[in-house]
């Protein structure tokens, strides 16, 4: 990032430059396809099926339909949805401190946002466990992936006291709101587990750290050796264009077409897409994945060796 007087700065705060400032492939796909073509979303155009392709390429062969939107929070609100079509029930287990949007429903499993200044507490059909913190949490150490996710087996076990079944569990994976949280070894595999013994849906949100921002996978999914029944894109796939993702399973798709059609006017437009596969593209050609892998390491590494001269970092 320049300044007016051509002072270089990196821009370690905005989470949406994904590929860096108007990194100048991604604004040349946007441009020229702008002065091409651009309509909504009832008219066909090879851009959408071109980026569906690429898009695809990331992800286990399970994840095999995408729904295009605009946002992340967008993204989680079908996602919700699509929970609620394939199951039937209306009950969601989320985190403690966790945040997946700003429309009712994402609102509506965020514990940032309905437990914080404002909100009004949580709603009935919506169940929140402890934030998976090793650190600080109410269960610390290298055992307490499994306790965390035996929380999520109550939360399950509380809505079947009620009498209702779950729909789903949406998480990140890695807790952004909640303090750049990383999920202890062995809770996500433990709590999808359960989650599908009870019928429901796992909902992983890839908004803030998808499409190769963990460095050691291109999905934070993967590093905890999972497959979601749905996947939600939003911030980096646009690089601070307006263009988001939901990938889900064959069968969820099958489930969601009912009959009631969902469309969506710009979510898929030829534009968005131009600039979704120039990002995607950059990425990988780049080697983005392994200079944040590489960075990151270097990060962690140098702050590990500050915590051992001041007492008050206590975890990095």
């Amino acid at each position: 990032l320049m300044d007016y007087f051509g002072r270089k700065y990196l821009d370690t705060v905005n989470n949406v430059a994904h590929v860096g400032h108007e990194h100048f492939r991604v604004v040349k796909a946007g441009q020229e396809q702008m002065a091409l073509l651009n309509t909504n979303t009832r008219y066909l155009h090879e851009n959408i099926n071109l980026l569906a392709r690429e898009l695809l390429s990331t992800l286990p062969k399970e994840l095999c339909v995408v729904h295009f939107v605009n946002s992340g929070s967008e993204a989680n609100e079908l996602a919700l949805r699509m929970a609620k079509a394939a199951t039937g029930e209306k009950d969601f287990i989320a985190s403690q401190v966790g945040y997946h949007g700003n429309t009712n429903a994402c609102v509506d499993v965020s514990s940032y946002k309905f437990e914080g200044k404002g909100g009004k507490g949580k709603p009935e059909h919506t169940h929140i466990f402890p934030l998976p913190d090793a650190f600080r949490g109410k269960y610390r150490g290298s055992g307490s992936g499994k306790l965390y996710a035996d929380e999520v087996q109550k939360c399950i076990d509380a809505i079947h006291e009620k009498g209702r079944g779950l729909a789903g569990l949406i998480i990140e994976s890695i807790i952004s709101c909640g303090g750049q949280i990383e999920l202890p070894k062995g809770f996500l595999k433990n709590a999808f587990s359960y989650v599908r013994k009870a019928g429901g849906i796992c909902i992983s949100d890839e908004v803030q750290t998808g499409c190769g921002r963990v460095g050691k996978a291109f999905w934070g999914f993967e590093l905890h050796d999972v497959i979601p029944d749905i996947v939600t894109i939003g911030k980096p796939l646009g690089n601070g264009h307006p263009i988001a993702a939901v990938v889900c399973t064959r069968e969820i798709a099958d489930k969601f077409a009912n009959g009631m059609e969902y469309f969506n006017t710009f979510g898929g437009n030829p534009v968005s897409c131009a600039v979704g596969q120039a990002v995607l593209k950059v990425v990988k050609e780049e080697d983005l994945q392994e200079q944040a892998f590489l960075n990151g390491f270097y990060l962690k590494s140098a702050l590990g060796q500050l915590a051992k001269e001041y007492p008050v970092i206590g975890d990095v």
